[in-house]
């Protein structure tokens, strides 16, 4: 091959090479990524718009300090010397040291916790967290253009954990409000506040979940931004710059970020401080149940059909849910036509109802469903359950349960009168497939799947109807709660 020809076709295969790389290139996985990296998120117009709204909140209290020289330990050294006798230390001999309870004392207002919020309304109303003001005798905001005001507190509410202060100024840069059922879970959100007292300080990240069952009365929103003590009180932010979200807790072994946090949806939110605003107080409501979520076991064993809603454990005597004829044992599926597709559905429901508001309960009994008419009451301090007790003597014992392991016996009148019950047979022991069911002596049997027992006979024979092939779903009544136990054939 001759010289010229050999350059030639080194060429043609450099080319050749060359173009085979490109093409190599563009087909590579990598180029989706380089696209996607391309199109992250840019949130510094996001912090130009909402950053000015953001604030900083330091609280404050009051100590008081005793006037003498020294503090607590040296004041317990001297009551030492005192009690034995010994001259006080640099005053050699002297008598007359005044008692300690005697010394004149003064109040100094010591820094008490740093924290943040936004700016609800252009005349001086800020959102916040309850826990950041919480025992404070003075709140201090300090805006980003360094303006510092005391503050004043309108009202906070610690089961929502929101609260709303108010300072002295006017023309003040507000957010916009966003919708929290539009917020999707992987959606990029930005979060403004002073962790560790930094102000201004912004983090990012993703929503991971919403609807978070942390609360009794608020379905979080759980995301991944960056959220440190002193960020508490602020805002939550989308991409459109509307706040959706208070930042309020988070997830921690060591007390720092461990990228679980928690923000209190902004619906719920200005729900609550419209109320603190206007009333200084929030009123919920409550019809007087205590409930749990239903299993799918227990739904399958009862003809429910799926594991959904609220079951009732008891029923708070005197309040509206006994008054509209709840019984403990009772699955309420729906509130005023809404599904309750888990059991912490019933009090955000309940609770967001106006006291007073005539409703209607949708109750599954014994395998039927059944509405009830009810009059909403408003919260008030939780009265603590009473002990029962079973202080009479044991009638004799009934053996027709003895293939599940229970022994029964007719619950006597004063233990019907001391638990409220019509009916219902007293559990005497409990072995083998009922024990490990959780059943135990003093157990009250009210139902057997959807049968309702009253006597030892109504038990036997709804005991002798049921396939002992199948789950045994019993009904159960111990102290003031009521919950349904499984019982499982033996394998």
């Amino acid at each position: 091959m001759t010289k010229p020809l050999m350059l030639k076709t080194l060429r043609t295969i450099f080319v050749a090479l060359t173009m085979t790389t490109t093409a190599f290139i563009a087909v590579s996985p990598l180029q989706p990524a380089m696209a996607q990296a391309r199109a992250l998120p840019d949130f510094t117009d996001l912090v130009d718009l909402v950053g000015p709204s953001v604030v900083n909140i330091r609280t404050m209290e009051k100590v008081s300090l005793r006037s003498a020289q020294g503090g607590q330990g040296d004041e317990d050294m001297m009551e030492f010397f005192r009690r034995f006798g010994i001259p006080m230390p640099n005053m050699p001999g002297n008598p007359k040291q005044a008692p300690r309870q005697n010394r004149p004392q003064h109040e100094e207002e010591q820094p008490r916790g740093v924290g943040s919020g936004f700016i609800l309304t252009a005349d001086g109303f800020i959102m916040t967290n309850a826990h950041v003001v919480d025992g404070a005798d003075e709140v201090l905001v300090t805006l980003t253009d360094k303006r510092e005001f005391k503050a004043k507190i309108i009202g906070a509410d610690k089961r929502s954990d929101v609260a709303v202060v108010k300072i002295e100024a006017v023309g003040l840069p507000a957010v916009k409000v966003g919708d929290v059922g539009r917020l999707r879970v992987g959606e990029w959100v930005m979060a403004i506040g002073s962790p560790f007292g930094l102000e201004n300080s912004v983090t990012a990240g993703i929503v991971s979940a919403k609807q978070r069952d942390t609360g009794d009365y608020l379905p979080f929103i759980q995301t991944d931004v960056a959220i440190n003590p002193g960020n508490s009180g602020g805002p939550l932010i989308n991409m459109r710059g509307e706040v959706v979200g208070i930042n309020s807790q988070i997830y921690s072994r060591s007390g720092g970020f461990m990228g679980i946090s928690f923000a209190i949806p902004m619906d719920e939110a200005v729900r609550v401080s419209d109320q603190l605003r206007s009333s200084g107080r929030v009123s919920r409501g409550r019809i007087g149940v205590q409930i749990e979520q239903v299993s799918k076991d227990v739904a399958e064993s009862l003809g429910l059909g799926k594991a959904a809603g609220a079951m009732v454990r008891a029923v708070e005597p005197g309040l509206p849910a006994e008054k509209a004829g709840v019984e403990a044992g009772d699955i309420i599926t729906r509130f005023d036509g809404k599904t309750i597709e888990k059991s912490s559905d019933l009090p955000r429901m309940v609770g967001g109802t106006k006291p007073g508001t005539k409703s209607t309960l949708t109750v599954f009994r014994r395998g039927a469903y059944k509405d009830l008419s009810i009059s909403i009451a408003e919260v008030e301090a939780d009265k603590p359950l009473a002990k029962a007790s079973a202080r009479d003597e044991k009638p004799k014992t009934s053996t027709a349960g003895q293939a599940v392991g229970l022994g029964v016996s007719e619950a006597t009148e004063a233990q019907k009168k001391e638990l409220k019950i019509k009916g219902g047979v007293r559990v005497d022991s409990a072995v083998d497939a009922a024990a490990r069911a959780g059943l135990r002596e003093g157990d009250i049997i009210m139902s057997l799947g959807n049968t309702e027992i009253s006597s030892v006979k109504e038990f036997e024979a709804a005991l002798a109807k049921h396939d002992k092939s199948k789950t045994l779903a019993v009904l159960v009544r111990r102290a003031d709660l009521v919950q349904w136990v499984l019982i499982k054939p033996a394998r």
